[in-house]
C-alpha cells in the first residue's frame, strides 16, 4: 500500500495533516495577543520592569506600564487595564489567546481574569523564546531604537519615553506584514509620477531626535 501511495505522490497521513506553528499563528493572528516583561536600568542604577503587549494581526503595541517593583497587585491591575483598553477599542471579542512566558512576576489571578474575558493563556516552553517570536522581535526593536539610544534618568522619564515610542509604533512605524501601513494608520495612496517632484516632506523629531517621523505636507 505504501508503494502505491508513493507512486501516486501521496505522502503518509501524519505528513499530510501536519500544520507548522508559523502557519497556525498566521491563520489565528486576529485572535492572539502576546505579552512580555522587558528589563532596563536607569542612570541611577535602578532596575525597571516594562510590561507590554502586542496584537499579532494588527501589530498594535500597548505599553501597560513600568515599575521598579512588579508586585502581583501591579501586574493584575495592568492586565485589567489591558482588557479595558481592548473593550474600548472593540477588540475584546476578537482576541481569544494571550501568549506569555512562565516568569514568577505573573500571578495566578490574571489567568482567572483573562478566563472571565474568554481569553485563554498560552504559556511558552522553558527557554523557547521563538514560541513568542512576535513579542520578542518587538522587544529587540524597542531596545535598538529607544532603550539602547536613550539615557533614562528615572522611572518618570522612562514612562514618558515609552509613551512617545508607543505612539510612534502605532501611528507611524510601518510593517511589511501590513503592506507598509502603520498599525493605527492606513497606508498612504500611491502618488502619480507628476506629483513626486513637487512633493514636500516634513520631519518631526521625537524625544529630542532619538527617532524621526516623516510626513507629506498637504
Amino acid at each position: 500500500m505504501w508503494e502505491i501511495l508513493k507512486a501516486h505522490g501521496v505522502g503518509s497521513a501524519p505528513q499530510r495533516m501536519r500544520v507548522r506553528r508559523a502557519d497556525f499563528l498566521r491563520s489565528q493572528a486576529e485572535a492572539i495577543l502576546a505579552m512580555d516583561f522587558i528589563e532596563t536600568v536607569t542612570l541611577a542604577g535602578q532596575r525597571q520592569y516594562i510590561l507590554a503587549a502586542v496584537h499579532h494581526a494588527g501589530r498594535r503595541v500597548r505599553v501597560l506600564g513600568a515599575t521598579a517593583h512588579p508586585a502581583h497587585a501591579w501586574v493584575t491591575q495592568a492586565v485589567r487595564n489591558l482588557l479595558m483598553g481592548l473593550t474600548d477599542a472593540g477588540h475584546v471579542a476578537q482576541v481569544r489567546f494571550l501568549i506569555r512566558d512562565r516568569v514568577a512576576k505573573y500571578p495566578e489571578l490574571i489567568d482567572e481574569i483573562l478566563r472571565g474575558a474568554r481569553l485563554a493563556t498560552v504559556l511558552t516552553g522553558v527557554r523557547m523564546p521563538r514560541m513568542n517570536a512576535i513579542m520578542e522581535r518587538w522587544v529587540k526593536t524597542l531596545r535598538a531604537e529607544l532603550l539602547d539610544r536613550t539615557l533614562i534618568w528615572n522611572e518618570a522619564h522612562l514612562r514618558h519615553a515609552l509613551r512617545e515610542y508607543e505612539q510612534h509604533c502605532n501611528l507611524h512605524r510601518t510593517h511589511r506584514s501590513l503592506a507598509a501601513a502603520a498599525p493605527m494608520r492606513a497606508r498612504p495612496q500611491a502618488l502619480e509620477p507628476e506629483r513626486i517632484e513637487p512633493l514636500v516632506i516634513r520631519r518631526q523629531d521625537r524625544l529630542g531626535g532619538v527617532f524621526h517621523e516623516y510626513r507629506q505636507v498637504a
